[in-house]
């Protein structure tokens, strides 16, 4: 009983049996399926190469959620380079709040405003990258993974010392500011702030100024900020730069930087300060900021490993299962014969296969090709 029961278990078990054996006398090789075999490895193999290849590459991708964080200071780095003394000029931030901020971390370096052919070529660099980043919003991304970061070439020795460079950074509320650069130096005020100005000839006004890197936030490599290689010549002494600028919280994580930061947008407006003519103000460089309530995540993504092992059983199944269909479709094309040997004498049957033993009809299957298919077909 014991012995029945085990060999009704394992009957029932080679009938769920799915992956049947074929005999090897069923097996045939033929030229066509050696052909479509090789064809198949060689579209398995090109799949799988390509496929490897969308596995190492990586992706960036944009989150936004609102900036709960209010209450930590901003900070902005400047580096502008202005066609006058030092002595002359002075640059500070007023926010939203009527607070002045103080310009302890600016430095006043005096330069000669013509760059140097290093120089020149830096800042051309910057404004061909500036344009194609207009056109190409795409290319950000590869700056993001990529973590390019730039230099300004060393200031050579200089003689004429025409020009003030303005570089440093500063920490301000998270509010609406206006940071600007104007002549005189500022002092404070019980209703604002002023600057001194009437000790400067209105022929020493010119505010045509260079912006070498103007950032807010941390300043990271793979960012390249609106303004940066920005250079203005004014036409007239009396002369403003407005620059509007919309600040969006940045929080960056990429394989190679993780930080938090600010991007921002920005336009400008110039014009020339002629009271008589109605274009009231006051000549300089002014830039006034907002902080966006919203913030950006931008996280580089990679394909993960079970994903591309899936991708990869689906190429390599999906090619096999195709030729293989293919190939049994082609087989069974021609039509096939069905013989019936029927129980006669040994002596008496045609086919070689025959025998006297056989006590029910055999079927063979044979392809009309088949020589034995002929005899039969007679």
């Amino acid at each position: 009983m014991r012995r029945l029961n085990k060999k009704k278990a394992l009957t029932l078990v080679k009938e769920l049996d799915a992956f049947p054996k074929v005999p090897d006398s069923y097996v045939e090789a033929t030229a066509s399926g050696g052909t479509v075999s090789v064809l198949a490895f060689s579209v398995m193999a090109v799949l799988a190469f390509l496929e490897f290849f969308v596995y190492r590459n990586t992706w960036v991708s944009y989150e936004y959620e609102v900036d709960k964080d209010f209450s930590s200071k901003l900070k902005i780095n400047v580096d502008i380079t202005v066609a006058m003394r030092c002595q002359y000029i002075g640059a500070d931030v007023l926010d939203l709040a009527e607070t002045m901020v103080s310009s302890d971390g600016l430095t006043y370096e005096p330069v000669n405003f013509e760059p140097s052919p290093q120089q020149r070529i830096w800042h051309m660099t910057l404004q061909h990258i500036q344009e194609r980043l207009r056109v190409e919003h795409s290319l950000q991304d590869v700056f993001f993974k990529s973590a390019i970061k730039g230099d300004l070439p060393p200031l050579p020795v200089q003689s004429s010392l025409n020009a003030c460079r303005i570089h440093g950074h500063l920490y301000v509320n998270k509010v609406a500011g206006n940071f600007h650069i104007t002549v005189g130096k500022s002092i404070p005020h019980p209703r604002g702030h002023a600057h001194l100005a009437a000790l400067v000839s209105h022929d020493a006004y010119n505010f045509s100024h260079r912006i070498d890197h103007l950032s807010f936030g941390e300043a990271l490599p793979g960012i390249i900020s609106p303004l940066d290689g920005t250079e203005k010549i004014a036409p007239d002494s009396n002369h403003m730069f407005q620059y509007f600028i919309t600040i969006v919280p940045t929080k960056l994580n990429t394989y190679k930087v993780s930080a938090d930061t600010h991007q921002y947008s920005v336009t400008e407006r110039e014009r020339v300060i002629n009271h008589a003519a109605g274009s009231h103000g006051v000549s300089g460089i002014f830039m006034k900021y907002d902080i966006s309530s919203l913030m950006v995540k931008v996280t580089e993504q990679h394909m993960p490993l079970w994903q591309f092992l899936v991708r990869l059983c689906g190429i390599i199944g999906g090619i096999f299962s195709t030729t293989g269909a293919e190939l049994i479709h082609t087989n069974t094309h021609t039509s096939t014969h069905i013989t019936y040997c029927c129980h006669l004498p040994f002596t008496a049957c045609r086919l070689p296969f025959c025998c006297s033993s056989i006590k029910a009809p055999l079927i063979v299957v044979l392809p009309v090709s088949s020589p034995v298919s002929a005899t039969l077909l007679e």
